[in-house]
């Protein structure tokens, strides 16, 4: 799958480029495949295949990540920063960005330990403590390389490890994004609308737009979502864990999901015997949530690949996942068809 080469590109909320030009790249010389860009930087797919369903039907998976924008260059040629996105300051301290188009690297630091006064090390850093330290040794030479505006995305390297994961950035939602690719690749009668959509996670803006122009009468939203299944987590409170399949929404905080389309997946994961979990958690959004919303509304749902530690600079998640998400949404498909 793709989800190593996405995973490594810059593309923080409304810097999505490099990501929608390495899709179109994957997308080329597939002769059933149609796209364009809208004018908010969404990439629509139509995939035509032999078979029509009866109702249209979006898939949608949002291209942009977490990251930072530069707010201002001080006079000793450190950069100060604000999030994009949800971010804890607390994973951020000491970890590497590339800042701007030409991907300087950098360093987020902070006052060390042996400078701070015995209060300061009992409190979190908030982030406007935290600067990007490119190794300059001044504004005028730090605006050589650097502007205000410009964007910083984490610099992780997507790396297989374990058994059967991977761990680096940006899974939230380049999983989805490799998910799709996967589905519009595969030389099938299936026919469907895929949205590459932009600005997903400073408020589901993309898919708002690419909906619209669209016109679905089903969607899926396919995500990544937070697994957590780690020893601070009691069994009961965990939201998702790996190696169990893509966990199916009943809600969030921006949708009641369609209960038609939530039996539906069911239907097609228990007919194939692809295995699937609940997501037991009803925080956080997708773009299904502005999907619904859209014209005269849209019945939609969410199919997520669990991810533990989403939304900080290096993520993990299990490839059985990742391809039990391609099956089970290729099954959905099959059944509408």
């Amino acid at each position: 799958m793709f989800l190593e080469k996405l995973s490594n590109l810059p593309g923080v909320s409304g810097d999505e480029g490099a990501v929608r030009e390495a899709i179109i790249e994957i997308l080329q010389g597939h002769p059933q495949l149609e796209w364009r860009t809208d004018t908010t930087g969404n990439l629509l797919v139509r995939k035509n295949g032999s078979s029509s369903p009866s109702r249209r039907v979006m898939l949608a998976a949002h291209m942009d990540e977490v990251g930072l924008i530069i707010v201002s260059i001080e006079k000793s040629g450190h950069l100060k920063f604000k999030s994009v996105g949800g971010i804890d300051s607390r994973v951020l301290v000491s970890k590497r960005v590339r800042v701007g188009r030409e991907g300087i690297p950098g360093v987020i630091g902070v006052k060390a330990i042996h400078l701070q006064k015995p209060d300061e090390r009992k409190k979190p850093f908030k982030e406007d403590q935290l600067y990007i330290d490119i190794g300059a040794k001044n504004k005028e030479e730090a605006e050589k390389h650097v502007s205000i505006g410009s964007y910083a995305a984490f610099d992780t390297e997507c790396l297989s490890f374990g058994e059967g994961c991977f761990r680096g950035k940006a899974f939230d939602d380049r999983a989805g994004c490799a998910v799709l690719l996967e589905l519009l690749r595969e030389k099938n009668s299936l026919s469907f609308d895929a949205a590459f959509t932009v600005q997903e996670e400073v408020g589901l803006r993309g898919a708002r737009v690419a909906s619209y122009t669209l016109r679905p009468q089903l969607a899926l939203a396919v995500e990544a979502t937070a697994a957590a299944d780690t020893p601070d987590t009691k069994k009961e409170q965990s939201a998702a864990v790996l190696g169990k399949g893509p966990a199916l929404s009943f809600m969030d905080r921006t949708l009641i999901v369609d209960r038609g389309i939530l039996q539906s997946l069911i239907e097609a994961g228990e007919r194939t015997q692809v295995p699937f979990q609940f997501r037991r958690a009803t925080a956080g959004g997708t773009d299904a949530g502005a999907i619904a919303l859209s014209r005269e509304g849209v019945k939609a749902g969410v199919v997520a690949v669990p991810c533990r530690y989403i939304h900080s600079p290096c993520s993990v998640l299990k490839e059985s996942d990742l391809q039990d998400t391609v099956s089970l949404v290729r099954a959905w498909l099959e059944a509408i068809a």
